[in-house]
């Protein structure tokens, strides 16, 4: 099946708030962009686009689910935590494309003592044909032994109907500058088909 991709790694909304002088309080929109690069067969382009403003959370993705595909979400934020942080988003989509359907899916970020696991599972519905629907996953795990550098390992799983488990897995390594970061993934190195990912973000 084609190599589905999205966000290994999973960006922290940071709200702003501003306090005006008739005590009134305006919330800012939180943008992030994100562009996913496989270097596999063939290449692959994904970018991704994430808005957050409150509890409200909207995302925008093309070619992540299929090629040819765009899902756009909608999911509502839950976090805090203060040394142990967490971020939680439950969510619902649709498709368009060479999948027309709805989804459902969670991503999951918790972070303690400069360690992080992102997990993004969900679930496709395909309209046209149910024996198309599937599982799809994937978790990060990593440590940050400064505020600009993190690495670790990262697994995807794609479970179709009636059909075998889809595994990659491999490492992860990637830096940050500002509300820049970069992030380079390095799949399947034992067995025939090894593939690079490299995924870039920019946080407005």
């Amino acid at each position: 099946m084609f190599i589905t991709g999205f966000m290994l790694t999973i960006y922290f909304p940071v709200y702003s708030f501003s306090q005006e002088s008739d005590s009134s309080e305006t919330e800012k929109w939180n943008i992030n962009l994100e562009a996913n690069f496989y270097f596999s067969d063939p290449f692959i382009f994904t970018p991704v686009v994430q808005a957050d403003k409150k509890k409200l959370h909207l995302e925008a993705r093309y070619n992540y689910e299929d090629e040819k595909t765009f899902s756009g979400w909608a999911g509502y934020n839950f976090s805090g935590g203060k040394n142990f942080e967490y971020k939680i988003i439950p969510m619902a989509g649709f498709l368009a494309g060479n999948i027309d359907g709805a989804s459902a899916g969670i991503e999951l970020t918790f972070n303690f003592a400069g360690f992080e696991l992102n997990s993004n599972p969900e679930y496709v519905f395909d309209f046209n044909d149910g024996e198309n629907n599937f599982y799809y996953n994937w978790t990060d795990f990593s440590y940050s032994p400064a505020d600009w550098l993190f690495f670790g390992i990262s697994y995807e799983n794609t479970v179709e109907n009636n059909s075998s488990s889809d595994i990659q897995a491999g490492f992860l390594a990637g830096g940050s500058y500002k509300n820049w970061e970069l992030t380079a993934y390095l799949y399947n190195l034992s067995i025939d088909d090894p593939f690079v990912l490299i995924t870039v973000s920019v946080e407005l």
